[in-house]
């Protein structure tokens, strides 16, 4: 488990504090208080990025307690937009999360702080869906397809009738992550994320993109887009667009300068 609050770098140096001259920008992650592996690609492993990014745990914030149908629990609410407002006060340049059951929270983490947030990779549903062809659709792949529902959707300012199918089928990746778990055989979760997009194309022929709602499945989207000749998205990728988004607007005191835009709900 990361420490709160602990920035980590892949670099071996010890790197400026965010937030000062002439220090690289910082991406802010706000992470769940789990134990299950965070292999090299998760987000929640500091050596999948080439940037410095720092960490911030939410305490008692468990997979029980935030992966459920409808919203997260509600005493969770103010503990994560704390994590938030101690990010950016720290300095970072843009802040997203670890699980994507948190797109009911994108609205008031984003009224929370003054930096760009992305809080599930399903906010990128409609500029994706913007990007496709005529009769194509994003479809996505949750770790639990019985706990992601419509209004996770809507939060996120997407189509809630976009097409989703689970892992929890399989036999690794859902019973690691659910059961917060210390081992993850990782060819196992890759096979179990293949087998999901094989039952999501089934049910949606006319996916034209997957979306990874799950933060731990970005390790196995490089496989997964060789294997269904799709584009495959996911939040390492989007916290890499963000973070260099974040980078490009004009500072002020070391700090980027955002004016936060309310999502259309």
């Amino acid at each position: 488990m990361h420490n709160a609050g602990v920035s980590q770098s892949p670099s071996a140096a010890r790197p400026a504090a965010p937030g000062t001259p002439g220090a690289p920008a910082t991406l802010g992650v706000i992470m769940l208080d789990t134990r299950f592996p965070r292999v090299l690609g998760d987000i929640g492993n500091p050596q999948s990025f080439d940037f410095p990014v720092r960490y911030e745990v939410v305490k008692q914030a468990t997979v029980s307690r935030v992966v459920r149908p409808h919203a997260p629990q509600a005493s969770l609410r103010e503990p994560f937009l704390r994590a938030a407002r101690r990010l950016a006060d720290a300095g970072v340049c843009a802040i997203t999360t670890s699980c994507g059951f948190l797109s009911p929270y994108q609205k008031a983490l984003q009224q929370a702080v003054a930096v760009p947030v992305l809080a599930s990779s399903l906010c990128r549903i409609p500029a994706l869906q913007a990007s496709l062809p005529p009769g194509r659709r994003v479809g996505v792949i949750t770790i639990h397809a019985e706990r992601l529902s419509r209004h996770h959707l809507r939060m996120a300012g997407a189509d809630p009738a976009t097409p989703w199918v689970g892992t929890q089928a399989g036999t690794e990746l859902t019973r690691v992550v659910l059961e917060d778990l210390p081992r993850l055989d990782t060819r196992a979760a890759e096979a179990d994320v293949l087998e999901a997009a094989a039952s999501l194309l089934e049910k949606a022929p006319d996916v034209g993109a997957i979306l990874l709602e799950c933060a731990n499945m970005a390790p196995y989207a490089p496989a997964l887009q060789k294997h269904v000749g799709l584009p495959v998205h996911d939040i390492l990728s989007f916290a890499r667009e963000l973070h260099r988004e974040a980078r490009r607007r004009p500072t002020h005191a070391g700090r980027a300068v955002y004016r936060a835009r309310r999502p259309r709900l």
